[in-house]
């Protein structure tokens, strides 16, 4: 199953006075990569690498979490002790003749208890995780829409290179024909300017060197395995590091095709193969 490394997804829940809205983004890369930008303290955040591990595989992942107390009086507790300690204090010194300035109180240390987000109780960590799932199942619902569309692609491409690898194999008997023929010739006319023999079984043998080093029948067999093995490894889940090492091997025989068969029909059939070959590549870089 072919699903694509890039993708976005977000979503919001709000429960118990409290909302929580994440946002997810996905890129390609060669491993799994997941930061967390959030207030929230290492459990919550651990929990969210968790849950984005259980969904992706590979790919930088980039997870962006905003609570929001809908209840501003949680944000914020007064210490009364502290409160109190200080007006007793300030009007002491004071006196009766002067008023003691409330404001000024509220902004002293301790005064004031500002809630911390970073820590979360299990009811919140209920809401992180339902959020975080719900943004996860939209961004890979957006990752899966692309797979699709570039495994129907690639795919084409695969039948393009199949149709090119059969008009090799069909021209690749002729190379040696062609070139016995035109060895014949040369040799000819050399008997014939400067009246010199040679051996029929010299020609022979050479020829049965030329054909043995231009011979594409194992590179055509392999690049056909291949071939098959993508069709198959395709529909695999998480294909992409092993769809990655069959393109690398496809390119491999071909360029070896195209070095060996010295003909040049055979070279614009490789050079076919090459270009749907790079296609596929730059896909097979964003599958996960």
């Amino acid at each position: 199953m072919v699903t694509s490394m890039t993708g976005h997804g977000q979503a919001t829940v709000e429960r118990e006075q409290v909302r929580v809205a994440v946002e997810i983004r996905s890129v390609n890369s060669r491993y799994l990569k997941t930061s967390v930008h959030s207030e929230l303290g290492s459990t919550a955040i651990a929990k969210i690498e968790s849950l984005v591990k259980q969904k992706i595989h590979r790919g930088t992942v980039s997870v962006r979490v905003k609570t929001v107390y809908l209840d501003d009086s949680k944000l914020y507790r007064l210490n009364e002790s502290a409160i109190r300690q200080y007006w007793l204090q300030l009007t002491e010194i004071a006196g009766s003749s002067q008023h003691v300035n409330v404001e000024a109180i509220l902004q002293l240390p301790g005064v004031v208890d500002e809630t911390n987000l970073g820590d979360v109780d299990q009811s919140m960590l209920e809401v992180i995780n339902d959020s975080v799932g719900e943004a996860l199942d939209r961004l890979n619902r957006m990752r899966q829409v692309e797979g699709d569309a570039m495994k129907v692609d690639m795919m084409e491409n695969i039948g393009k290179i199949d149709q090119a690898l059969a008009g090799i194999k069909k021209l690749a008997p002729r190379v040696a024909i062609q070139y016995s023929e035109r060895l014949t010739e040369r040799i000819n006319r050399m008997l014939a300017e400067f009246d010199v023999t040679v051996s029929p079984s010299d020609v022979v043998k050479e020829v049965g060197f030329f054909a043995d080093r231009c011979d594409i029948s194992e590179e055509t067999m392999r690049l056909g395995s291949h071939l098959e093995q993508f069709s198959v490894v395709v529909e695999q889940p998480t294909p992409g590091k092993k769809l990655d090492f069959l393109v690398q091997e496809m390119l491999r025989e071909t360029n070896t095709i195209g070095s060996k068969a010295n003909d040049s029909d055979i070279a614009r059939h490789v050079v076919e193969v090459k270009t749907c070959i790079e296609r596929i590549r730059e896909m097979v870089q964003n599958i996960e």
